[in-house]
């Protein structure tokens, strides 16, 4: 009891001394003005198309989160671009600095145990992504309340705060991959190439990979449309071993309540259908293994990197 009631009290401890780091640096300044000034940007934009349908639609003020407008993306295409970067920014330096300024032993050498530090820094960056997607998230609410001139129905905001805990959860995959590298490398520049690698390998080439290995492992036969159906999913499954597809699929399905299915489906399974908006529970059941599947990924890195961690030798 004593060990586990010391890990929680140095997790606490570098967790919020982290914290305030975070908040005060000049690096996540510039990043909070980027990330604003984009999402309002692509809100601003979207504004004038969202009211052209202000009595047509039931959830007109979702749209403003998934409305684009040329040549702006949609908010949500915003966030999946940015997210990464404000979360990788927070977490390729977060072990190995200690090591580079030789501070690691002497912080290991007050009563805080090393999977206390870990765990501390973690939450650290998990914490400061959050309240900076919860301040932008506000700020959408607000700005859409401010242009629209109508409040949100209880049933959208609770879509746009179950999107907001997606966002975060995203996040976390790309800062748990950047404590990972941390972690691997001593040099931070090196930590930071290779976490920008793997977000540029999914963000911009994994679509181009996913097409040349599916008719490998799934031919395409004209003359059978199961074999069709078979290689349609293959392209699902693989995409899906992507963060940015789990999350753009997650947050226009729970969006968009239009949407009713998430993948390939034969035109037999939409008859009988009933043309009206999914309820929200339905929505949650639609999204529910994409959620957990971007919630096991940044759990699955942080344990790597744990392990890792835990067999570095520190020396004074």
């Amino acid at each position: 009891m004593r060990r586990e009631g010391s890990a929680l009290a140095g997790a606490g401890v570098v967790m919020m001394k982290e914290l305030a780091d975070n908040l005060s640096s000049a690096r996540m300044r510039l990043l909070e003005v980027l990330v604003f000034v984009a999402g309002a940007g692509a809100v601003y934009a979207t504004i004038g198309e969202v009211r052209n349908i202000v009595s047509e639609d039931p959830f007109v003020f979702l749209r403003i989160f998934t409305t684009a407008k040329a040549p702006l993306p949609s908010f949500v295409a915003f966030l999946g671009f940015l997210i990464p970067i404000v979360a990788i920014a927070l977490g390729f330096d977060a072990v190995n600095s200690e090591f580079n300024r030789r501070t690691m032993s002497r912080l290991l050498a007050q009563p805080i145990y090393r999977d206390a530090m870990l765990f501390g820094k973690f939450l650290a960056g998990l914490a400061t992504l959050a309240i900076m997607l919860t301040a932008l998230w506000l700020f959408v609410i607000g700005l859409g309340v401010l242009l629209l001139g109508l409040p949100p129905s209880g049933e959208e905001v609770a879509r746009a705060f179950v999107f907001l805990v997606i966002a975060v959860a995203y996040g976390g995959v790309w800062l748990a991959l950047a404590l990972l590298f941390s972690v691997a490398f001593r040099s931070a520049a090196t930590a930071a190439l290779a976490a920008l690698s793997v977000w540029l390998l999914f963000a911009f080439f994994w679509s181009m990979l996913v097409s040349l290995a599916a008719p490998l492992i799934a031919p395409v036969d004209p003359d059978d449309v199961f074999s069709a159906l078979h290689n349609a999913n293959v392209v699902e499954g693989l995409s899906r071993l992507s963060p940015n597809t789990l999350f753009a699929e997650t947050a226009l399905a729970v969006l968009d309540p239009s949407i009713r299915a998430l993948g390939a489906i034969l035109s037999s399974q939409l008859e009988g259908a009933v043309k009206s908006p999914l309820p929200f529970i339905q929505s949650l059941a639609l999204i529910w293994p994409q959620v957990t599947g971007l919630i096991a990924c940044f759990l699955g890195l942080f344990t790597i990197a744990y392990i890792a961690f835990q067999r570095q030798e520190v020396r004074a």
